[in-house]
C-alpha cells in the first residue's frame, strides 16, 4: 500500500523557495556593487585633507570678492544625432564684480568630469566673447550629467565653482 502525503506538506517548501530569491537577490546586488563604479572621488585624499584649511580659507576669501557668476550650458547642435551619440554643448560663463561691472582679461579654465564614468574628462579654457562673457563649445561623448569645475583668475584673485550640467 502506497502512503499518501499529509496535506500541506510542501509548506516548508514555501520558505525554502523565499530565502533562495532574498539569496539571489542579494548575491547579484553584491557583484554589481563590487563589480561597477569604484566611488573612488580623488586619487589624492590624504593630500587633500591636509589642505582643507586652505581651501576653507579659500572659499571665505572668495565670499569677499562678491563676485557674481553665472554658468551656462546649451546645445550647439542643429540636427539630431545617435541617441547615445557625442553632443556638442555650448558653455559659457558670465562674471561680473560686487558693482556688477563686467570683469575683462579673466583666465577661466574648466574640468569636465563624467561623474559615473572614467575616460571622459576633459579640460577646456573659456574664450573671451565680450567683457565679463567667456564661452566655448565642447564636444560631450554622450548624453547625461556632466560636473563642470570652473577655476576662475583675475590678477591674485581666484573664483572655484562646481556645478552640473545635464545634456540631452
Amino acid at each position: 500500500m502506497v502512503k499518501q502525503r499529509p496535506d500541506g506538506w510542501w509548506y516548508p517548501w514555501i520558505f525554502v523557495g523565499m530565502f533562495m530569491v532574498v539569496l539571489s537577490v542579494n548575491a547579484a546586488m553584491l557583484y554589481f556593487s563590487t563589480s561597477t563604479f569604484n566611488g573612488l572621488e580623488t586619487r589624492h585624499a590624504y593630500e587633500e585633507g591636509n589642505s582643507y584649511n586652505a581651501l576653507i580659507a579659500a572659499e571665505e576669501k572668495q565670499k569677499t570678492l562678491g563676485w557674481s557668476v553665472q554658468l551656462g550650458a546649451e546645445s550647439a547642435q542643429t540636427t539630431a544625432d545617435a541617441a547615445n551619440g557625442p553632443r556638442l554643448v555650448r558653455l559659457s560663463l558670465t562674471i561680473k564684480d560686487k558693482n556688477g561691472a563686467p570683469i575683462e582679461g579673466m583666465e577661466a579654465q574648466l574640468q569636465i568630469r563624467r561623474p559615473t564614468l572614467e575616460g571622459y574628462d576633459q579640460s577646456v579654457t573659456l574664450d573671451p566673447v565680450s567683457p565679463g562673457f567667456y564661452a566655448r563649445t565642447v564636444e560631450l561623448a554622450m548624453p547625461g550629467q556632466w560636473e563642470i569645475r570652473l577655476m576662475a583668475r583675475h590678477g591674485q584673485d581666484s573664483y572655484r565653482l562646481r556645478d552640473r550640467i545635464d545634456v540631452r
